[in-house]
């Protein structure tokens, strides 16, 4: 106990004579030991590597998993040293409820068929998340974070003790500096034979040898500190060379992921074309005049317009169609809403704007993937899968 409570105070002592000079160097009112230019720079690059490593490392965090509440529990779940549960990706989660509800709809219904088809391809798109997420994860997440949790709070601890051992050098060197001084003042009223400050100069003698002893030890401590930080500062050099690999990875994840996702949905638009003819017939086929004219939103409605339809087939359109002499029928001209945006090919076509509303008509004769559109004074040509027509 005796022990104890010696050591304690001596290390508050130490910790206080610490305190005193760090606060009269800021004041500049104590010399200040400085470190090499070599350990300052790889000072401040280890400095700028933890900045920025932690800065990748939270944002790439945020672009793996999005939702903070999940972050904090895979956080628990890894200091609690446990294996997560796994967790369903919302592209999964989106392909299950596609898929039950195709079954309350019927799997037999158009509607209830392409939930199903397009079910199904969520959850792949899902499962390639899940791979992309877990190989990031593993590949270029862990790495920074042992970086972070490992290497980085070695080289501060060894930073921390290195600023100790400088603060106790300059302390030493200003009690040498102050032992020197004395001894001299002692020295020269020793010269004027005056008795009482004999005992006091030998006094300060042996403060001076004592100060000097101190300062050779901190001054080897501080030595061997400083070469310790610098031989694990130079390291960050490997941990640059090994974050570049990682990143390489993580590039490489990312160019499978996003080529997987794109493979599927190439899949997915060819299914839902083959379908596209069955599920939704084109009204105008085999019925040109007004009285059968009915058509709905395209399948793909709200997501992408469709593949531009072909040109007029010219066994159908045995005369090419002048849209100058083309005149409305008295009835049958209905009102349509532009779906897409559409840029006309040529000057028998009529350019259409989303979500504007235009007349349309046909007229004997022409190809059923096309109408007459008409917007105030102007006329053209007008694909049927770019409008939806309302009445």
């Amino acid at each position: 106990m005796d022990f104890n409570v010696k050591k304690l105070a001596s290390d508050a002592g130490v910790f206080f004579t610490r305190a005193v000079q760090f606060t009269e160097e800021k004041l500049g009112q104590a010399e200040k030991t400085e470190l090499d230019a070599h350990l300052e720079n790889l000072i401040a690059r280890g400095d700028c590597t933890k900045n920025w490593t932690e800065k990748i490392f939270r944002q790439t965090e945020v672009l793996l998993q999005p939702n903070p509440s999940a972050r904090i529990e895979e956080f628990f779940y890894e200091k609690l040293d446990k294996k997560a549960p796994t967790r369903t990706t919302n592209g999964e989660l989106l392909g299950q409820y596609m898929q039950d509800a195709a079954k309350d709809f019927g799997p037999g219904t158009p509607y209830g068929s392409t939930l199903i088809t397009v079910g199904e391809y969520q959850k792949k798109l899902g499962g390639s998340e899940r791979e992309f997420l877990q190989s990031s994860a593993v590949g270029f997440l862990t790495p920074l974070r042992n970086f972070l949790e490992g290497d980085w709070r070695t080289i501060s601890k060894e930073r921390r003790l290195l600023e100790n051992r400088r603060l106790d050098l300059d302390v030493c060197k200003a009690r040498l500096k102050k032992a020197k001084l004395a001894e001299a003042k002692a020295a020269w009223a020793d010269d004027f034979e005056d008795p009482s400050m004999i005992a006091e100069r030998k006094l300060w003698s042996e403060e001076v040898d004592k100060a000097e002893q101190e300062l050779r030890v901190a001054q080897t401590e501080f030595d061997r500190q400083a070469e310790v930080t610098r031989l694990l500062l130079e390291g960050i050099s490997s941990t640059h060379v090994n974050h570049l690999r990682c990143l390489h990875e993580f590039v490489e994840a990312q160019a499978v992921y996003y080529a997987q996702c794109h493979k599927h949905m190439q899949e997915l638009q060819k299914e839902l074309s083959s379908a596209n003819g069955d599920t939704f017939p084109n009204a105008f086929a085999g019925n040109p005049s007004t009285s059968g004219l009915t058509a709905g939103p395209s399948p793909l409605s709200g997501t992408s317009a469709p593949a531009r339809p072909p040109p007029p087939s010219s066994s159908l359109e045995s005369v090419p169609l002048k849209i100058e002499e083309v005149k409305p029928p008295a009835t049958g001209t209905r009102k349509a809403k532009v779906l897409y945006d559409y840029d006309a090919a040529d000057t028998s076509e009529l350019s259409l704007f989303a979500d504007e509303l235009i007349t349309v008509y046909t007229v004997p004769g022409m190809d059923p993937d096309w109408l007459v559109g008409e917007r105030g004074n102007q006329k053209g040509k007008v694909p049927v899968t770019y409008l939806e027509l309302l009445s």
